[in-house]
């Protein structure tokens, strides 16, 4: 059972516990990669993204002094991807996850939630994230929460398709 859910800003001390989750969350997705070392590659940037000096905030849900979420939020897309060509000058999510064992209980909402207060604090317009067609559920509910596809903003990795979705604030 979950107790109250507390989405704040990650401190240094619990970057290896967000690393561990964030690798324990997207493990799910090792079977969608038939070379291995493309999926070991994949989990060092994930780890590494901790530690990403282009991050603008790194949020975190607790319950009970446990971390059970995370998100992380970029100020353009040349900070979030190195692609200035998308020409999005509004915070962008990126990496967001929410523990195996904590998942259908509202952690990625309430997150997400907090990432559009951020965008809102920071005048934005919109709220930009990208995902690829694995990650059907967190379509799903991206959509049941009112962003929008924006097929100007994606861009290829080499072959997949990733695909933007946008919240008009």
């Amino acid at each position: 059972m979950i107790n109250q859910i507390i989405i704040e800003e990650l401190l240094e001390k619990e970057k290896e516990a967000v690393r561990q989750l964030l690798v324990e969350s997207y493990q799910q997705y090792e079977y969608e990669y038939k070379n291995p070392q493309v999926w070991k590659d994949y989990l060092t940037n994930i780890e590494a993204s901790v530690d990403n000096p282009n991050v603008e905030k790194i949020l975190i849900a607790k319950s009970d002094d446990r971390i059970l979420g995370t998100l992380q939020l970029f100020l353009t897309s040349e900070k979030a991807y190195q692609r200035p060509e998308l020409q999005i000058f509004s915070p962008i999510i990126r990496l967001l996850a929410v523990h195996p064992e904590a998942r259908g209980r509202g952690i990625a909402q309430e997150l997400i939630k907090a990432g559009l207060e951020f965008a809102k604090s920071q005048g934005a317009k919109a709220l930009y994230l990208h995902t690829g067609d694995k990650m059907q559920k967190a379509i799903r509910l991206y959509k049941w929460l009112g962003f929008k596809r924006d097929q100007k903003k994606e861009f290829y990795n080499t072959d997949v398709l990733v695909k933007c979705y946008r919240y008009d604030l």
